[in-house]
């Protein structure tokens, strides 16, 4: 029997019609012959409202019980995932990111998991039940306080749950189909991927992509944790992000992945210098930072010798745009980025909650 790890974002549980139809899913799971551990998000705009109510009680609420607060919008939506479980006949367990051994540095509001003592949830897997988690949540040993994990945390706890637990896949369902060579509603010639390195998720994730968070990325490539993107809607195949994938399979990564983008974003850039990513050195291709063989240019330009789109201006780039600028300088290097670098400025930074 494999284990698989599900996150559900806030998205698919921003009701109780759809808590159910999640119920049905990871119901389905089990009854196929797998061991699944559930992570959920808060329910749909939770964070927002409880960010809201804070900001109406001071104007500087105290990182401590900030954590506090926001941690709950986790957990409702938790319990009430198994309870739907239990209204199909079927035998779960919730447990909070703390009970569940989550353990992260002491930074309120943007810890980091450091290590997942998951014994908790392999006995009540042992026991045959299915196991929810709340994400976006841990519990510092040091100060001995809940903490909340920041921008992407729920994918976070469960690629962080499927390391420990040596899953065989971590799938982060949502409401995209997967990863696009573009968006889909502005190029609706833009093609589902059906598998995407860590390396090039990465890179889209510091350009901004709202597919998957920096941390959890780099988490899953730290720990080799296949990760499966793909809608909680339908059962369409979505995207794969592993390097073992391409190893088996021959594929070369990088020719049609740059400006990748979710479904549902509609953003519409502009060809503007790309600044580094919060927190990041530089920048994969911001202004002065290091452009290598494996930035957006060099894809970009690979991409615009193929004829597909990847990104938009205003107005709208040609269905087949000339090739870029900087194409006679193989190894990338110059003194600022073109449209080459705007191409991954398609997606919006998630909200907190991940």
């Amino acid at each position: 029997m494999t284990l698989i790890v599900q996150k559900y974002g806030g998205s698919s549980v921003r009701s109780t019609e759809r808590i159910k139809h999640v119920a049905e899913r990871i119901v389905a799971t089990r009854e196929a012959g797998h061991d699944v551990v559930v992570v959920v998000s808060a329910m749909g705009d939770t964070t927002d409202e409880l960010l809201r109510l804070a900001g109406e009680v001071t104007p500087a609420p105290s990182p401590r019980e900030l954590d506090m607060l926001l941690a709950a919008g986790e957990q409702v939506s938790n319990a009430l995932t198994a309870m739907a479980i239990h209204a199909l006949g079927g035998r779960a367990c919730s447990f909070s990111g703390p009970q569940a051994g989550v353990i992260t540095t002491a930074t309120h509001g943007r810890a980091q998991v450091i290590a997942v003592e998951p014994q908790r949830v392999r006995a009540a897997l042992d026991r045959g039940e299915i196991v929810l988690v709340a994400g976006f949540q841990g519990l510092s040993r040091e100060t001995g306080e809940v903490t909340t994990l920041g921008r992407g945390g729920s994918d976070t706890t469960a690629i962080a749950l499927a390391a420990a637990l040596g899953a065989e896949v971590c799938e982060i369902c949502t409401d995209v189909d997967g990863v696009y060579t573009a968006d889909p509603k502005v190029f609706p010639g833009a093609r589902l991927l059906r598998h995407v390195t860590y390396e090039t998720m990465l890179e889209m994730a510091v350009q901004g992509a709202e597919v998957l968070a920096l941390r959890s990325v780099e988490y899953a490539r730290r720990h080799g944790v296949t990760v499966h993107v793909r809608s909680s809607y339908h059962g369409l195949p979505g995207t794969v992000v592993s390097d073992a994938a391409y190893a088996a399979e021959g594929i070369v990564p990088r020719a049609e992945t740059a400006g990748a983008a979710p479904a549902r974003e509609r953003a519409n850039p502009a060809v503007t210098p790309v600044p580094p990513a919060p927190g990041t050195p530089g920048g994969l291709g911001g202004p002065g930072g290091p452009v290598g063989p494996g930035s957006t240019e060099t894809i970009f330009h690979a991409l615009s010798e193929a004829g597909t789109a990847v990104g938009a201006a205003d107005p709208p780039v040609p269905p087949e745009p000339a090739p870029c600028a900087c194409s006679g300088n193989p190894s990338g290097e110059q003194t600022g980025m073109t449209g080459c670098a705007a191409a991954a400025r398609i997606a919006a930074p998630r909200k907190a909650a991940g």
